[in-house]
């Protein structure tokens, strides 16, 4: 696997592999990588013959109060995380390499709608800055096609709507949620969580499971559900963020009519803030 730091280096790198008749698959990450991000680049490499990642922690996607610079950084971890998983070009630019104008000067990337509400709502301007790095690096890469992990499913979506507005060529991959054996979800956050925290977190999915069970049990009090939901997600010791049903194709609030669903939470253990989901059919 070959790392480099600036797009020059990183666009000549993927035009030998184009020259080579190679088809590009990319992964965008944060880093500080784990056994889901690990699933997203196999799953690249299933899809492609040429496998980019890149590991940028994006300061134009926190917020003035979010955890930025405690954000983990491990990059000979995650470099050696790559190679096992069949990744053969890495990008870790600065925080220069992408915003050489500095952020304040930063044209922007806002995608309507899907951005508002859910994690949108509890983080002003989160999607505009994930919108933003996402279209910068699709530009630099210009893969064929790019794999993101369905738990961050409003990003999925917020993403998966910008490459049809702004007729990008690269087929968003989605990949389900990796979890740990008593399913938490996995992601860097845990990592901030004490042991007892630790043991008490799967609480989030086992209500997920426990809501979809009475919706597919034939429940349409879904407000109800909710009350219930939030109740389970406090007695557990979580501070909920939100908890909602919606339909899992616009995220519009789910309706009795809506066959293709999920349920989207986000609640604080501590002080960590852990989001999950689970989509289903009725």
């Amino acid at each position: 696997m070959n790392t480099v730091k600036t797009v020059r280096e990183l666009r000549a790198a993927i035009a030998r592999a184009r020259a080579e008749g190679k088809r590009i698959a990319f992964v965008p990450t944060m880093g500080n990588l784990h056994a889901g991000h690990v699933a997203l680049v196999e799953k690249a490499g299933q899809r492609a013959d040429f496998v980019v990642a890149s590991i940028f922690v994006n300061p134009l996607q926190f917020g003035p109060s979010e955890d930025l610079a405690r954000y983990p950084r491990t990059l000979i971890a995650d470099q050696e995380k790559l190679v096992a998983a069949g990744c053969h070009l890495l990008f870790t630019p600065e925080v220069e390499e992408m915003y050489p104008q500095g952020m304040g000067l930063q044209t922007r990337v806002s995608v309507p709608s899907l951005s508002e509400g859910l994690c949108g709502g509890s983080r002003p301007g989160h999607f505009e800055g994930v919108a933003t790095v996402v279209t910068k690096l699709f530009n630099m890469v210009q893969p064929d096609l790019a794999v993101f992990g369905e738990k961050d499913f409003q990003q999925l979506a917020v993403i998966r709507a910008l490459v049809r507005d702004l007729n990008m060529p690269v087929q968003i991959v989605g990949e389900p949620t990796a979890r740990a054996d008593d399913g938490l979800a996995l992601s860097s956050r845990n990592g901030y969580l004490n042991d007892e925290q630790r043991a008490s977190a799967p609480a989030l999915y086992r209500m997920l499971g426990r809501l979809a069970d009475a919706i597919r049990g034939g429940e349409t009090d879904f407000a109800e559900l909710i009350d219930s939901g939030n109740a389970e997600l406090i007695a557990a010791g979580f501070r909920p963020d939100y908890l909602e049903i919606r339909e899992s194709n616009e995220l519009q609030p789910a309706s009795a009519n809506d066959q293709q669903l999920v349920i989207l939470a986000a609640a604080y253990m501590g002080t960590t803030r852990l989001i999950d989901n689970l989509a289903f059919d009725r």
